[in-house]
């Protein structure tokens, strides 16, 4: 399996680093950018948890940035998240013993 894509969490057949061109066949999103690099955190400094000296407005979108390493997104992951029994199970086991 390769890298999933962050938008839609499906498989996107790249087993290596995504480059600037790549983008998910299934939804479009470009692949290289902030909102799929393992680093992006929208709350810190430029959104980003390495130090970066500018910031890139745009994050869904293709950048240069030298920082960049996917983000790891699984099908599986999305689907746990999104699993109403399961968001409930977790809720219910914080007040278990």
């Amino acid at each position: 399996m390769g890298l999933s894509c962050w938008n839609c969490g499906k498989d996107t057949g790249i087993k290596a680093k995504p480059t600037r061109i790549d983008h998910c066949v299934d939804c479009l999103a470009d692949l290289k950018c902030c909102r799929g690099c393992r680093f992006f955190e929208p709350y810190a400094a430029h959104g980003c948890r390495e130090r970066v000296d500018e910031t890139i407005k745009i994050k869904d979108k293709s950048n240069f940035c030298d920082f960049f390493q996917p983000r790891v997104v699984g099908a599986k992951a999305l689907d746990k998240l999104d699993s109403k029994d399961s968001r409930k199970k977790s809720f219910d086991d914080l007040f278990s013993d």
